[in-house]
């Protein structure tokens, strides 16, 4: 019998316009009469969905489950020929990626709010990624939004019952295929072909007395795919597995691999003395690599894992095409670059801008100060890869120096004495008043405009000097397909190199978020006492000066930021 397809009347709602990630809001928001519906019909109104194969999955967080449903009953109705769907609706998103381009599929809609709480009362996500396995371009979602402001109805699929979502293998519902697959399995293989996991093994195995090793799954996607790769294939203890269950609403916790929330994870990294702490976010695009004594700054772990590429079968074979990092992110990838003369780009925000260049043949290796590093393995950023990949680098440190234990910190301290260190930080103020954020945005602007910052002398309290250079808004202009992003941070340099950028962050659901970032530089010839003295020392006058600068306590009304990384 054929499926009954029934036009549902609707109406438009404002605001469901998606960001870098997609449309992040409430649950209470995503739960309103038609709003799911209007945003997954506006989807399928942009892309040619009749005939199409899309791959359907998400973080696990609340909501995922019934929103998969609404997505089967809308996709049937509109024609699409299959769904191939993460089992229990989860997948993580780099996992999503890979799933894409290995099925050549047509696209896929995530379900995730990335980093964000879930639960009831906290956050979701729906976003779009096309046949590349990456995030939507700007002229796929400026699409989706236009459909969103004229939307008068959506078609749907009565009469049947719930697909089960648990079961893998091939199924039908309403006319239309659905595949069920393993979450894991598929990713994994494609790790195996990236990593010597055989190096990594041996290495663990042998030196398992002195070199332990935790994974924080933040209760977030990746628990499963952590228990995978570190228990079932590189044979460790379950208990190197922890927070490992997704949950709806991540055990209560905020699924952000920092210091901030992933404390549990350092305290016990610390405490037990653990030479390698790592984890991951909500849907498994983040990471986060902490040691014993040793954090890694995300712009850091992107230029050591460039640096150190060659060891990684999968850039010894195919080499290493180029680099790149987004803006705010330190420049420390961009002195890799210079000494291996390679190509690096310096892009906005937004893993989409990656996706062009990597396509073009033109990088390899890539990564963002928001704790996400990744490669041309796939269009995402991918928090597991980068933990592997640091396995993999320390496997291969270790056998290259057997008479010392090489961990996170000796990486570090050899980094640093070869190419210096750019001292970095970010001060993230969440959820504060939106007019006041954009106020600070605008005198901002005005300042740079009008040049009346460039040469202005600034001192902090310790009695540091610094001296407006240049000042500016962050435009970029794709080398690949010439579309121009503009106004993507306000920007600060001094004198000395010192960098100060603020930018209105869209991956908040409510309220405005402002990230500030503060980078400083200090070369090789400063000696070792200068590179490692604590970031928060290395920092504090600039800090002093970004602040006076921007008035930012004045117009946000915080005194201290939510979050420091």
């Amino acid at each position: 019998m054929a499926p009954q397809i029934k036009d549902v009347p609707t109406k438009p709602y404002d605001g469901q316009k998606p960001g870098t990630s997609g449309l992040r809001k409430r649950v209470k928001i995503f739960q309103q009469q038609h709003y799911t519906e209007n945003f997954v019909q506006s989807i399928l109104d942009s892309i040619t969905a009749k005939g199409a194969t899309l791959v359907i999955g998400g973080d696990g967080r609340f909501l995922v489950k019934e929103t998969v449903q609404t997505i089967l009953r809308i996709a049937a109705a509109n024609g699409v020929t299959k769904l191939i769907i993460g089992r229990d609706g989860i997948l993580s998103t780099p996992a999503a990626s890979n799933v894409i381009r290995k099925y050549k599929a047509d696209g896929g809609i995530l379900l995730t709010a990335s980093h964000n709480p879930g639960g009831p009362n906290n956050d979701f996500g729906i976003k779009y990624n096309v046949s590349n396995g990456g995030p939507a371009p700007e002229n796929v979602t400026d699409k989706i939004f236009e459909k969103t402001k004229t939307i008068s109805s959506y078609k749907v699929v009565e009469g049947e019952k719930d697909l089960d979502l648990g079961t893998l293998g091939d199924k039908e519902f309403a006319g239309m295929k659905v595949q069920i697959i393993d979450s894991v399995t598929d990713y994994i293989k494609m790790l195996e072909e990236i990593f010597d996991f055989d190096l990594i093994k041996s290495f663990l195995t042998t030196r398992a007395s002195e070199f332990k090793v935790l994974f924080d799954g933040l209760h977030g996607v990746t628990g499963p795919y952590g228990r995978a790769i570190l228990v079932e294939t590189l044979g460790l203890p379950a208990s190197v597995v922890q927070n490992d269950v997704p949950l709806p609403d991540f055990g209560g916790g905020h699924p952000d691999p920092n210091l901030t929330y992933a404390k549990s994870l350092v305290d016990k990294v610390e405490k037990e003395g653990i030479q390698f702490g790592a984890a991951s976010d909500g849907d498994g695009d983040r990471n986060m690599i902490y040691g014993k004594g040793a954090f890694v700054t995300p712009s850091d772990s992107v230029a050591i894992i460039a640096d150190w590429a060659d060891r990684i079968p999968y850039f010894k074979k195919g080499g290493i095409k180029g680099l790149a990092r987004s803006m705010p992110t330190s420049a420390a990838i961009d002195l890799v670059a210079k000494k291996k003369g390679l190509e690096c780009f310096e892009v906005p925000t937004g893993w989409k801008f990656f996706g062009n260049l990597m396509d073009a043949g033109r990088l390899s290796i890539c990564g963002e100060e928001s704790f996400g590093t990744g490669s041309d393995h796939i269009r995402e950023k991918d928090g597991v890869w980068a933990v592997v990949a640091w396995l993999n680098i320390l496997a291969a440190a270790n056998r290259e120096s057997p008479n010392e234990l090489v961990g996170i910190k000796e990486i570090l301290q050899k980094h640093y004495k070869v190419y210096g260190r750019n001292f970095f930080s970010r001060y993230d103020y969440e959820e504060v008043p939106s007019d006041g954020a954009n106020e600070m945005v605008a005198v901002l602007n005005k300042a740079i405009t009008s040049k009346s910052l460039v040469g202005s002398k600034f001192t902090s309290k310790s009695g540091e000097t610094f001296v407006v250079s240049e000042a500016y808004n962050f435009d970029y202009t794709d080398p690949i397909d010439g579309s121009v992003s503009k106004n993507q941070g306000q920007v600060v340099r001094f004198e000395d190199g010192s960098r100060v950028v603020w930018r209105l962050s869209g991956t908040g659901s409510q309220g405005a978020t402002v990230r500030m970032y503060v980078e400083r530089y200090v070369e090789p010839a400063k000696g070792d006492k200068e590179l490692a003295r604590e970031t928060s020392e290395g920092l504090q006058g600039l800090i002093e000066v970004a602040l006076e600068i921007s008035k930012l306590k004045e117009y946000l009304k915080r005194e201290e930021p939510t979050v420091i990384t």
